[in-house]
C-alpha cells in the first residue's frame, strides 16, 4: 500500500462515528475542519456520540483539537445539554475566547451555566473591549457578582467601557493602547513594550504619539519602529493619525475604516485625549454584523439564532407580515372599483399580476442599490438629484424592453393588439414608478434619521402593488371597453 492511500484510509477510518483515540491534535483538527475551514457534520457528530457516552476524556480531546473560533462555532451545532457538557472541558483562556466569539443568543444561555468565579477568571483573559461585550450580556445580580471577583484594574476598564453607548465607539475600543511622547526614541519605545508587559493589548499595530495632556498628534506603525534605527526619534518617523471620537456610532467607524485603509486608530473622549483603540478586527465584525442587519431588514425580519424556538422565529418575522398585509389589502381594493371591466373582460385578471409583479422585482433591485449606496456613502445631497435621474431612465428603458417583450407574448396567446398595447403601456408607467419609489423611499427615510434598510420594502411594494393594478385596469378601461 502506498504512503498516500494508508493517509487516505487513516482519514476514512476517522471519518467515522466510532473513530480511534489517540489521533494527534493536528489530526483532528484536520478531520474537524473542510477545506474552506466549516465543520464536519461527521466530526459534530464524533463530539455528539462522545458526549452521548458520557466519555469525558475523549471530548475534552476533541474540543480540545479546535480553535476557540471553532469551539464557539461548534457550540451552534448543538443543542444546550450538550453545550454544558463542554464547557468543564476549557480552561480559562479558551472558556473567555469561546464566549467572545459566541453569538448574543448563545452566549446567554452558556453564561447562565458558568459560575460567577469561573467566569471572572475568564474574563480577566480578554482584551477590555472583549469582557465588557461579555459582562453586558450578564443579568444584573450575575453580572456584580462576576465583576466583583475581578481584579480592580480589569473591573474598572470594563465598568468604564459600558458607561458609553451600545453601538458607539466608546463601546467598540480596548482601553489597553501603546502610547509614547514624541521625543522618545525608537530604541526607548521598544524597551518600553517589552518590559510593560500585561498592560499593552495583545494585539497592535500602531504606536500612538502623545503631547503632555495625553492627545494625540501622531501615529508611527510597527514595521516602521522595527526598519528604524534606535536613537530615531519617533518625532521623525511619525505621520498623521486619523481619530475617532467615542460617541461615533460604530456604522461610522466601520465606513471611516474602510475609507481610510485603516489597521487600528486611536479613540479620544470630548477633550481630546487619548482613551483607547480600535482594532481592525474589531471592525470586521462591525461590518459584517452591519451588512447581515441591513439584508435581514430589507427582508422584514431579525436573526433569532440558530438555536431559536418556533415562537421565536414568528414573532420576530410577524409584524412586518402583518403591515404588509394591510398595504396589500389596500393595493388590492383598487381591483375592486374594476371588477366592473373585470367581469366584462376576464383577461384582466390573468394578466394583472404579470403587470405588479415584474414592478415589485424592479422596485426590489433599485431599492437594494439605493440602501446599499446610502450605507456606503455613495449616495448623498451632492449627487442625489443625478442618481433619481438616472434610475428614473433606468424604468423607462426595462419598462420599454419588457413592454415589447409582454406585448408580443399577449398577442400570441390572445391575438388582440389593444390588449398589448394597454399591457405594455402599464408595464412602462409601473417600472418608472418602481424605480421612482425605490430610490425616493430609502431617500426620505434616510432623511428623516430612519433606517431605510427598515421598512422601505413594504413601502416600495405597496406603490408597484398598487400603481401595476391602477395602470393596467385604468388603462383597459379607457382602451378596452
Amino acid at each position: 500500500m502506498s504512503r498516500e492511500d494508508a493517509d487516505l484510509n487513516e482519514r476514512g477510518k476517522s471519518h467515522g462515528r466510532f473513530a480511534d483515540k489517540g489521533e494527534r491534535p493536528e489530526d483532528l483538527e484536520d478531520l474537524a475542519l473542510g477545506d474552506d475551514y466549516a465543520l464536519n457534520p461527521e466530526y459534530v457528530d464524533m463530539v455528539i456520540d462522545a458526549a452521548d457516552r458520557g466519555d469525558a476524556e475523549r471530548l475534552r480531546e476533541l474540543v480540545g483539537a479546535l480553535r476557540s473560533e471553532d469551539v464557539a462555532d461548534l457550540m451552534g451545532f448543538l443543542n444546550a445539554d450538550y453545550r454544558e457538557e463542554i464547557i468543564p472541558c476549557l480552561d480559562s483562556e479558551t472558556l473567555a475566547e469561546v464566549l467572545s466569539e459566541l453569538d448574543e443568543n448563545l452566549r446567554e444561555e452558556v453564561l447562565d451555566t458558568v459560575t460567577p468565579t469561573a467566569l471572572a477568571r475568564a474574563l480577566e483573559e480578554l482584551d477590555s473591549d472583549d469582557a465588557a461585550d461579555v459582562v453586558d450580556d450578564l443579568e444584573g445580580e450575575k453580572r456584580a457578582q462576576v465583576l466583583a471577583a475581578m481584579d480592580e484594574t480589569d473591573r474598572a476598564a470594563i465598568e468604564q467601557t459600558l458607561a458609553y453607548d451600545d453601538e458607539t465607539a466608546g463601546r467598540l475600543m480596548q482601553r489597553e493602547v501603546l502610547a509614547a511622547p514624541q521625543f522618545w526614541t525608537v530604541g526607548q519605545t521598544i524597551d518600553h513594550v517589552r518590559t510593560a508587559g500585561d498592560d499593552l493589548p495583545e494585539l497592535f499595530f500602531d504606536v500612538y504619539i502623545v503631547d503632555p495632556a495625553w492627545r494625540p498628534i501622531g501615529a508611527a506603525a510597527i514595521s516602521q519602529l522595527l526598519r528604524a534605527s534606535r536613537e530615531t526619534s519617533l518625532a521623525e518617523i511619525m505621520g498623521p493619525v486619523t481619530e475617532i471620537t467615542v460617541d461615533m456610532d460604530q456604522e461610522e467607524v466601520g465606513y471611516t475604516f474602510n475609507k481610510y485603509h485603516l489597521i487600528s486608530a486611536p479613540v479620544i473622549d470630548a477633550g481630546g485625549r487619548l482613551v483607547g483603540q480600535i482594532t481592525v478586527d474589531d471592525i470586521v465584525g462591525v461590518i459584517q454584523d452591519e451588512g447581515e442587519e441591513d439584508i435581514l431588514a430589507l427582508a422584514g425580519v431579525s436573526d433569532a439564532g440558530r438555536d431559536a424556538g418556533v415562537w421565536d422565529v414568528a414573532r420576530s418575522r410577524l409584524p412586518w407580515l402583518v403591515i404588509n398585509t394591510l398595504t396589500a389589502a389596500l393595493a388590492a381594493s383598487v381591483i375592486g372599483v374594476f371588477q366592473a371591466e373585470i367581469a366584462k373582460l376576464v383577461t384582466l385578471a390573468i394578466l394583472m399580476p404579470v403587470v405588479a409583479s415584474l414592478g415589485g422585482n424592479a422596485g426590489t433591485q433599485t431599492l437594494a442599490v439605493a440602501v446599499r449606496a446610502l450605507a456606503s456613502r455613495e449616495l448623498n445631497a451632492s449627487n442625489a438629484v443625478r442618481i433619481i435621474l438616472r434610475e428614473m431612465a433606468v424604468g423607462l428603458v426595462n419598462g420599454g424592453v419588457l413592454a415589447v417583450i409582454m406585448g408580443a407574448a399577449t398577442y400570441a396567446f390572445f391575438r388582440d393588439p389593444m390588449l398589448c398595447l394597454t399591457i405594455g403601456l402599464a408595464l412602462v408607467i409601473n417600472l418608472f414608478m418602481a424605480a421612482l419609489s425605490g430610490i425616493l423611499v430609502p431617500l426620505a427615510l434616510d432623511k428623516l434619521d430612519r433606517d431605510p434598510a427598515v421598512s422601505s420594502p413594504i413601502f416600495v411594494t405597496f406603490v408597484t402593488d398598487f400603481m401595476g393594478f391602477l395602470s393596467f385596469l385604468g388603462l383597459a378601461a379607457l382602451i378596452l371597453l
